[in-house]
């Protein structure tokens, strides 16, 4: 079987006959069977049934009555509900849960015929940069096995990485479908907030959190968001705009571009010195091209991390406070009476981070500190929203790294939140404003490890965002990594 980097590729061989979904679905498992021990990037496997439905589907090829998606194998993240198959959101709290229904964005794939392989591995309810988190143990980078993925959608990016699936959907609440895909070398998508319902994710911060794909290439990427976005019945909270046409890019961007990018994006101290030359050079070719480009002033980012800690940690004081050990999941054996019911149960099923989060966001939302912190953070938050609205006023994208270096080794930042944290220091400004984002592969470093290159575009900018990526990795092609 050969490597495929699309579903327009994989589609051809379809069309022609020279493979079946069943091959694909086979060859996709044997690399989960040969991989996923190291890796643990899968926790579940739905092998028998992923090879009935590409039965399924192949006789719908058959009769020239398959959707748009026949042909891509794809994984979701363990915080994506899927009916009649376990969620756990990578903790103890949920142990044997099992989905009542399926998310819209899973629905939609479905549709559209794509078959979905396994659940993935990911940080704990979603909080974490590194997939160390997880109540299923750590995941591992498939460049190099003594490394984070990143996260949380870790388990998600490295499943595509190492060919155990050609497309996954994750969720990104502060960078966690962008950051792994930088660290594994993918293309990882952030839409507009309220792009793609959020019914079936479970909640981490619900003003922050957005579904998003993780592939090996933007056309992937373009179609997913295409099929997946579009208004909810059952979510208030999502865009009624008319979903665009995100798979026709080409004629949609005007030329020469103005690109903006970030100061620290170049400048900073904490910035690993191939990401400063990867991105300067990436900034040059546009120059040639004969796009303007131009250096940006954010005078607000350093509030950027604190005021989406305080909010997000706020977020998910509420949002898991529906993990009690009464009506689902986890219920502790060691309990006296309701209250250390609530108590012990809590305490058995949350990891540390989570813990950690809950006590901060329970901490701003106190009666004492609420308006000092939580009052204050929504006041920024806006603030940064109008400064990144006044930036996009003069320039059509704004480009930086994705991250601040390339994937850390294992247990490097575990003692040390904040460090960690920082991190993210590149890709919480998109959730915070609520823009659309995405990371592309921008070559690797001396030691082989990918590097990423983020692009934030317009608020429903997708479209020329989409198109924009396209062209910048045009020349790029997909490897294969090596477990």
């Amino acid at each position: 079987m050969k490597y495929y980097t699309s579903l327009r590729e994989i589609q051809a061989d379809l069309h022609d006959g020279s493979v079946s979904c069943r091959q694909l679905v086979a060859y996709y498992l044997k690399n989960i069977e040969e991989k996923n021990a190291q890796l643990n990037a899968f926790v579940a496997v739905y092998g028998e049934e992923a090879q009935q439905r590409a039965e399924e589907i192949d006789l719908k090829i058959a009769a020239g009555k398959a959707g748009r998606l026949a042909g891509m194998v794809v994984g979701i993240k363990d915080v994506l509900c899927y009916k009649d198959h376990g969620l756990q959101a990578g903790s103890k709290i949920l142990d044997g849960f099992v989905s009542q229904f399926t998310a819209t964005a899973v629905q939609r794939i479905l549709d559209e015929d794509a078959i979905i392989i396994g659940r993935q591995n990911c940080d704990e309810f979603a909080m974490g940069s590194s997939n160390e988190n997880s109540a299923f143990g750590v995941v591992r980078n498939a460049a190099d096995v003594t490394r984070v993925p990143g996260g949380s959608s870790g388990g998600s990016a490295v499943a595509v990485q190492a060919d155990m699936c050609l497309a996954s959907l994750g969720s990104d609440t502060g960078g966690s479908v962008r950051q792994p895909a930088a660290f594994c070398g993918l293309v990882g998508f952030k839409p507009t907030y309220g792009r793609i319902s959020r019914w079936g994710l479970v909640a981490y911060g619900s003003s922050f959190d957005c579904i998003g794909p993780i592939t090996k290439s933007v056309e992937d990427a373009a179609l997913l968001l295409e099929i997946m976005a579009g208004a909810d019945e059952f979510d208030s909270t999502v865009s009624t705009q008319p979903v665009g046409d995100y798979t026709h890019l080409s004629g949609l961007l005007k030329h020469p571009l103005r690109i903006g990018y970030l100061r620290e994006g170049v400048e900073s101290e904490g910035l690993q010195p191939e990401m400063k030359q990867a991105m300067l050079a990436k900034l040059e070719v546009l120059r040639e091209q004969g796009h303007t480009v131009e250096l940006v002033d954010f005078d607000l980012l350093s509030y950027i991390l604190p005021t989406y800690y305080i909010l997000t940690t706020a977020e998910s004081s509420s949002n898991l406070s529906r993990f009690d050990g009464v009506r689902y999941g986890h219920r502790s054996n060691k309990a006296e009476d309701l209250t250390s019911l609530y108590k012990k149960s809590r305490s058995e099923g949350f990891g540390k981070e989570v813990k950690r989060r809950i006590m901060l966001g329970t901490f701003v939302l106190s009666a004492s500190y609420y308006d000092a912190y939580y009052t204050k953070a929504q006041k920024v938050r806006r603030l940064m929203k109008e400064q990144t609205d006044r930036v996009f006023e003069k320039y059509d994208f704004l480009l930086m790294p994705t991250t601040p270096t390339t994937a850390f080794p294992i247990g490097d930042k575990t003692e040390d939140p904040l460090q960690m944290y920082l991190a993210d220091i590149f890709t919480v400004q998109a959730n915070v404003v609520g823009n659309p984002a995405i990371s592309i592969p921008n070559g690797v470093d001396a030691q082989g490890l990918p590097m990423g290159l983020q692009i934030m575009g317009k608020p429903f900018g997708e479209a020329e965002l989409l198109a924009f990526s396209n062209q910048l990795t045009e020349t790029n092609t997909a490897q294969p990594s090596v477990a």
